[in-house]
């Protein structure tokens, strides 16, 4: 009986085998762009939150010396 296969041909379809299988692997772990570019959604939204409500409550406690601080340079410079 005779052997339909040879060494070389079983061998390199192993080698095939092994690269599709390395080739999922790569393709599986890598991530699409849609993916790569959403990022974590709600820290984004928790730290722009946290920024305007920063900004609005120093603005709040500094209003009342910025406008003093603005009103000082406007007399300085109408003289």
């Amino acid at each position: 009986m005779t052997n339909h296969f040879s060494t070389r041909a079983a061998g390199s379809f192993s080698t095939r085998k092994l690269s599709a299988w390395v080739l999922a692997l790569v393709l599986r772990a890598t991530p699409l762009d849609d993916e790569a570019e959403r990022g974590d959604v709600p820290g984004w939204v928790m730290i722009t939150l946290m920024s305007a409500i920063l900004v609005a409550g120093l603005l709040a406690i500094a209003s009342p010396a910025l406008e003093n601080l603005f009103n000082q340079a406007m007399s300085k410079v109408g003289n």
